[in-house]
């Protein structure tokens, strides 16, 4: 659902595990004063009493996992372009202007993710990477695990060109299941489908993955859209993380 500032998936909170996380607006992005690799207690849509914490993005594969406690002393000095925390009261957050957010949750294994993904790291397999690794390093089953693709740019704008789509061919024999072709080399790209298609080859169930089909190109009033405004004037926070243990 959308709030004032921010974006919620019914999905995640159906898991009864009282899971936190949000999607942004350019609305809530204002005066965040989050810093690249520096945690930030208290930000807008997280606790008050939570840690959050994005780190420098570079369209790459890498993932940064936090399992321990943090400090205020802490600092993350690195590129990363997912974050994996299984630790209780730390949202990890990633940051975006078109590019897709992904929120991944395991409720069984208590482990939660934030991945920032272009067309770049997609066809890398930024996804792919981090659902590996939350099998790899926590025990996580795919089918376990509950998905959220976020608002990004949609394939109603989002227009790529003959570099883009060899890329993409090269690396998901199905590519032409998400692109609306135009012509004269050029075509559309639908990346949130082109996700949803990686998580579900994976064994992610159906059922668990949810999107939010909305294009930060098209909505001006919601969303910074590098693609629309030619330059970087500012770029939305999404972030997901587990509740603090009472008691």
């Amino acid at each position: 659902m959308t709030s004032a500032s921010v974006i919620t998936v019914p999905a995640f909170a159906d898991s009864g595990s009282q899971v936190r996380h949000f999607f942004g607006t350019r609305r809530h992005a204002m005066g965040l004063g989050l810093e690249v690799g520096i945690p930030r207690r208290g930000i807008a849509g997280a606790a008050s009493s939570s840690w959050t914490l994005s780190v420098k993005q570079v369209h790459g594969t890498e993932a940064l996992v936090v399992d321990r406690a943090l400090a205020p002393t802490d600092r993350f000095v690195g590129s990363w372009d997912a974050l994996v925390t299984d630790q209780p009261g730390i949202m990890v957050a990633v940051r975006t202007a078109d590019c897709v957010p992904i929120l991944m949750h395991d409720p069984k294994r208590r482990v939660v993710a934030a991945v920032h993904a272009g067309w770049r790291g997609a066809v890398a397999g930024i996804v792919p990477k981090t659902l590996a690794l939350l099998e790899s390093r926590f025990g996580s089953c795919p089918e376990h695990v509950r998905i959220s693709i976020g608002p990004s740019a949609g394939v109603c704008c989002y227009e790529v060109d003959e570099p883009v789509l060899d890329r993409l061919g090269q690396g998901f024999p199905d590519w032409e299941k998400v692109v609306r072709t135009k012509g004269d080399g050029k075509a559309y790209l639908d990346l949130k489908a082109f996700v949803k298609e990686q998580v579900q080859t994976l064994g992610a169930a159906p059922k668990s993955i949810t999107t939010v089909n909305l294009c930060t190109i098209c909505h001006e009033d919601l969303f910074f859209s590098y693609r629309r405004e030619r330059k970087v004037n500012g770029t939305m926070v999404s972030a997901i993380g587990l509740p603090m243990r009472r008691g």
